[in-house]
């Protein structure tokens, strides 16, 4: 009989296909599925799987590890999340091209788009390129516990082709776009997936300047995009403008020419969508455009996120009453969080005069708009991303008869000042997450927003695929994906939209990537503030139970959660 690398036994399998659950033996060999069903040859090595669910390794197209691929071979949070495979480059941000005096200012840029620490990428990036290829190349030296692959992003290409012209927005002209889009030609050649953009005014460098490509004219980005076309090849992703409310007339506009791009070169166009405050609606409107132009044959394909986009709220992070006076009058302010928790513990007087300022702060707008006590809600731990009115903090003081600013303050010191309140930015308008269920079922979205590696200090959304499966596909008391529709989303159906169609499925001839989850006991951690990046600089992550390996290639990098010290990902270059 065959003697396979691994044999998964009797596992539940949902194939990624969409196709319902069966039993089944899954056996991988040389790094492929050559086998699903009943294996009768035995394997090197065999997992028992029997209750559990087999599902094929997840691809999460959505994250910003451009930096962190340099020195983390994990690619922490989202190797502990069942994800084999990630997609960066996403939103016109990362490292190459560059010019050898130009480090510092794309630091700059993605420390301002993404929140992560400049000075943990700065004592992190170990620099040795300067074009696409050659970053691409300093990727592929290194091996990883997952595959990934890149995009050419716009602020890197704008930046390099037109200096300071580049960076401040100016118009391209005719030479500047030839430029850039040669540059992107040879970024694709070299084995891209793709090209992104961003148009949202709330993408701002570090400086405070929007990023830059925020006012491309369609020249350029029709310059740009027509790449893809003659090469047939390559996604074009983008921030549209408007994404967060902050242009009511943007999202139309920019759905015009985001379809006659697509339609024009015959590649897909993907854009980031969530439901906003300020037009909760426009969603809805956006979907039904896309699927116009789907049942014409153009590939424009909303990317949706599978929670609310929040501000995560802390001692650890950030917080409202860090904006009243005694905040800073008494020095607070300038000691580390657990002593902030410890002087509050200690000094009644000094928490009675912060929530007798706080409450002046309704009317401000940073705290009125973001932070408000009507809108933010208790995580806990378990975490909880949707709750009702009664888990908000001014539904838990009206429930106690307290102020709200005073339930406030004693939410923050739960669990010694490690407790973390939910502010959900987008996806929350109606108090519920329906709108986002109806965005995952559509079907031209695709699952995507995670930002894994990003929003250090803010949020830690890498996670969302352990979302999607516990809440979604289990937990929710209504309005419940299927466990197949789940896996489907983010496995085959995030994979074929970037060409990386060998995975995503657990069928002969597939990459053997797995997940072996114990469903019943999956489950998120409360996100946690760690200093483990370069430099000692600090991040939230967030940890899960429920994953009983995670198989790359065959062989299992992630055991009950814990790093086996394998390292078979590999770069992914597209069709070239």
């Amino acid at each position: 009989m065959t003697a396979h690398d691994l044999v998964i036994r009797a596992g539940t399998v949902v194939d990624g296909t969409g196709a319902p659950a069966r039993t089944a033996d899954v056996a991988i060999t040389d790094g492929t599925v050559v086998e699903v069903g009943r294996v009768e040859g035995s394997g090197r090595r065999e997992i028992d799987a029997d209750g559990a669910l087999v599902t094929p390794g997840f691809v999460d197209i959505h994250t910003h590890y451009d930096g962190q691929a340099t020195w983390d071979e994990q690619l922490t949070p989202s190797c502990w999340h069942g994800v084999t495979t990630v997609v960066m480059g996403n939103c016109g941000v990362g490292f190459a091209p560059v010019a050898p005096d130009r480090h510092e200012w794309l630091i700059g840029l993605m420390e301002g788009v993404e929140d992560i620490p400049g000075a943990a990428l700065s004592a992190g990036i170990r620099w040795g390129w300067e074009s696409f290829g050659e970053y691409l190349d300093a990727l592929d030296e290194r091996r990883h516990v997952m595959d990934l692959g890149t995009q050419v992003p716009h602020g890197a290409v704008r930046g390099y082709v037109m200096g300071e012209r580049g960076a401040r927005n100016e118009p391209a002209d005719a030479e500047d776009i030839k430029a850039m889009a040669e540059i992107v030609r040879e970024g694709m050649v070299a084995g891209a997936l793709g090209f992104s953009t961003s148009r949202t005014l709330a993408h701002r460098a570090i400086d405070g300047e929007p990023v830059p490509g925020t006012f491309a004219a369609e020249d350029e980005l029709f310059g740009i995009g027509r790449v893809l076309g003659e090469l047939g090849t390559g996604v074009f992703e983008l921030a549209p403008a408007g994404a967060l409310g902050e242009d009511l007339a943007a999202p139309e506009r920019e759905m015009d020419w985001m379809r006659r791009l697509a339609a024009e070169i015959g590649r897909p166009v993907t854009f980031a969508l969530s439901q906003n405050n300020a037009d909760p609606a426009s969603w809805q409107r956006l979907l039904d455009l896309s699927a116009q132009a789907s049942a014409e044959g153009v590939p424009v394909r909303p990317q949706v996120h599978g929670r609310t986009v929040s501000l995560l709220l802390g001692f650890q992070t950030f917080h409202p009453l860090a904006f009243t006076a005694a905040w800073g009058e008494t020095g607070l302010g300038l000691l580390p969080w657990a002593e902030q928790v410890a002087t509050l513990q200690a000094q009644p007087e000094l928490r009675a005069r912060i929530v007798a300022e706080a409450a002046a702060l309704s009317d401000d707008p940073i705290v009125g708009g973001f932070m408000h006590p009507d809108r933010i809600f208790v995580l806990g731990d378990p975490p909880v991303y949707e709750p009702g009115i009664e888990r908000s903090v001014s539904g838990m003081a009206a429930a106690r008869g307290v102020d709200r600013w005073e339930m406030l303050l004693e939410l923050l010191l739960t669990d010694g000042g490690r407790e973390l309140l939910n502010a959900p930015v987008l996806n929350y308008t109606d108090g519920n997450l329906d709108a986002v269920g109806e965005m995952l079922r559509h079907p031209t979205s695709a699952f995507g927003l995670g930002d894994g590696g990003a929003h250090a200090g803010q949020t830690c959304d890498a996670s969302t695929t352990t979302f999607l499966l516990s809440h979604w596909a289990r937990d929710r008391d209504h309005g419940r994906l299927t466990v197949q529709e789940a896996v489907h989303k983010m496995t085959q159906a995030t994979a074929t939209l970037y060409g990386l169609g060998d995975r995503g499925v657990l069928a002969p001839g597939f990459v053997g990537d797995a997940n072996i989850i114990d469903f019943d006991q999956l489950q998120l951690h409360r996100p946690q503030l760690v200093a483990d990046l370069p430099g000692g600089a600090s991040r939230l992550v967030q940890r899960a139970d429920g994953y009983v390996a995670t198989i790359k290639s065959g062989a299992a990098t992630f055991e009950s959660g814990e790093d086996t010290g394998a390292r078979p990902g590999v770069l992914l270059r597209g069709a070239r």
